[in-house]
């Protein structure tokens, strides 16, 4: 499949991916990640691998749309909850005493 990331064209098959991890140790996820075999790698890893190209020349959504085409399994990470943590101005009103809106 011809693909372009970070505006050079590649032609990536999916045994060609599978390939280039081989041997690869997967970083901790942070963020969005790829599962190639059994493993979970971080979108800008497989990026860096598969290009040859620095994490900064890509973004992560191209490689996720390469990934996905290809048939491999892509994972965003979950929007957090809000936690109840107050913002600057609740928390400068709950100093002064006044009633805290959340």
């Amino acid at each position: 499949m011809r693909c372009v990331i970070a505006r050079f064209p590649f032609e990536l098959t999916k045994g060609g991916v599978l390939e280039s991890m081989k041997g690869i140790k997967p970083e901790s996820v942070t963020g969005e990640s790829v599962t190639i075999g059994r493993r979970h790698y971080p979108v800008k890893q497989v990026g860096q691998v598969i290009t040859r190209q620095d994490r900064r020349d890509f973004s992560a959504a191209e490689v996720l749309r390469a990934m996905t085409q290809l048939g491999f399994t892509c994972r965003a990470l979950p929007k957090a909850a809000p936690t109840g943590i107050l913002g600057s101005l609740q928390h400068a009103s709950a100093m002064l005493g006044a009633p805290v809106t959340a």
